[in-house]
């Protein structure tokens, strides 16, 4: 069994930061790719950012230049430092880890306020 566990989420006002973080533990894990996703009310899932088992990253155009994602040298524990935040990035954050198959965490809140 493989578990992810995010953390970090709140309320912030535009122009504000948030960092989350991301622990995955469980089914003694070598390093895997990670990614964080988002979803907003009402609307589909979609892709954040990406960071494979050597620390190569890829991002949504729009967070590119905003978010950054890291993670644990041989670990999988990711963060995403988010900076100028807006509106539009409000919405429930999700963690995943790629093993077969995705697995995802329960997500953390993130709310901008204008």
């Amino acid at each position: 069994q493989v578990q992810l566990v995010e953390s970090g989420g709140g309320l912030v006002q535009a122009g504000g930061s948030l960092r989350l973080s991301c622990a995955a533990s469980g089914s003694a894990l070598s390093v895997k790719p990670m990614a964080w996703y988002r979803q907003a009310p009402g609307k589909q899932r979609e892709f954040v950012a990406h960071i494979t088992s050597d620390g190569t990253t890829n991002y949504a155009d729009s967070v590119l230049g905003r978010f950054t994602i890291s993670r644990e040298k041989d670990k999988n524990t990711v963060y995403l430092q988010m900076n100028s935040l807006e509106p539009e990035d409000t919405g429930v954050y999700y963690c995943a880890l790629n093993f077969v198959r995705t697995y995802w965490g329960q997500g953390t809140q993130v709310t901008v306020s204008s």
